[in-house]
């Protein structure tokens, strides 16, 4: 079960009240108009820093106030205090940090009263460093972490779990590794859960994907049906992960994953989401309750 520290914090990541004489009214999409979209909470921006995504932050926000979102979380991927400095080449630096939570959090202040901005980082739950991780955002104003478990064991000693593997013992790492990070509390939501390529025997992927979505309801996490993905036409969002999510009952968000300012304005993967949480019959949430960790309630990683 998810056990929060007693110092940890929850804010809630539904917009606030909106105040009226803003920036949204004053901008311009470059005479092209957007679709209006369904959803009301994006989590997941990513900016230059990562290596691999736009580099225009205000872009990120004008895009989601075309489409109409109330709420716009930055989660970059997150840095991490890797022993010898190594860095790796899809994450921002350790010495980025401060930076990029004053640009997001200069944002957040100026477009007060348009939307609602949030900052966070997607991290990977490495127990070697995920100590040291949240003892070095302690200090700073972040205000939630997502799950993104793009590698498995500390990072330095693995593929990327987009590789394709039918190893029954990597499947079950990622499903272990994974439920111990949900276990720690530090994490607001569970993004792309099933990003691990396995394409081996069917009936393990989903008794492990059962297990993985019995883990994220006891602990309170909602898991993030990817758009980026779709958009992409990646192998995931996975069908046979998602039966077994519905069956469970996890309580589920769409994300963008946005790179690229454009992403959000595809609203054909929006409705591809919502399609098929409605086939499945899966519990939907419009927003995220915000959890920051205190580094205190983990010292044991």
């Amino acid at each position: 079960m998810r056990s929060l520290g007693a110092s940890d914090e929850r804010t809630s990541g539904a917009p606030g009240r909106l105040f009226g004489g803003g920036r949204a009214a004053q901008i311009k999409n470059n005479g092209k108009k957007s679709s209006p979209t369904m959803m009301k909470a994006n989590y997941h921006t990513h900016t230059w820093r990562c290596n691999h995504a736009e580099p225009d932050e205000r872009a990120y926000v004008q895009a989601a106030l075309d489409t109409g979102l109330k709420v716009l979380g930055f989660s970059d991927h997150s840095p991490y205090p890797f022993d010898d400095g190594y860095c790796s080449g899809f994450r921002m630096r350790c010495d980025q940090t401060a930076e990029y939570i004053r640009t997001i959090a200069a944002l957040r202040d100026e477009y007060r009263g348009d939307i609602d901005i949030h900052i966070g980082f997607e991290a990977e739950y490495y127990p070697r460093y995920f100590g040291r991780l949240l003892e070095m955002l302690e200090p700073t104003e972040y205000e939630y972490l997502i799950l993104g478990q793009h590698f498995l064991g500390n990072e330095l000693d693995s593929q990327p779990n987009f590789a394709e593997t039918d190893d029954p013992a990597r499947l079950r790492q990622y499903t272990d590794q994974c439920m111990e990070a949900l276990n720690t509390g530090a994490f607001s939501c569970f993004a792309h859960p099933d990003v691990m390529h396995f394409v081996g025997d069917e009936t393990l992927y989903r008794a492990e994907s059962r297990r993985l979505c019995r883990e994220a309801k006891a602990c309170g996490v909602p898991l993030e049906i990817n758009l980026l993905g779709m958009g992409l036409h990646r192998y995931y969002p996975r069908e046979a992960f998602w039966e077994e999510a519905a069956a469970v009952g996890n309580a589920v968000i769409l994300g963008w994953d946005a790179h690229r300012r454009d992403w959000m304005r595809q609203t054909e993967q929006e409705a591809a989401g919502e399609a098929l949480i409605a086939r499945l019959g899966l519990h939907r949430l419009d927003y995220l309750t915000l959890i920051r960790p205190h580094p205190a309630a983990h010292t044991g990683t």
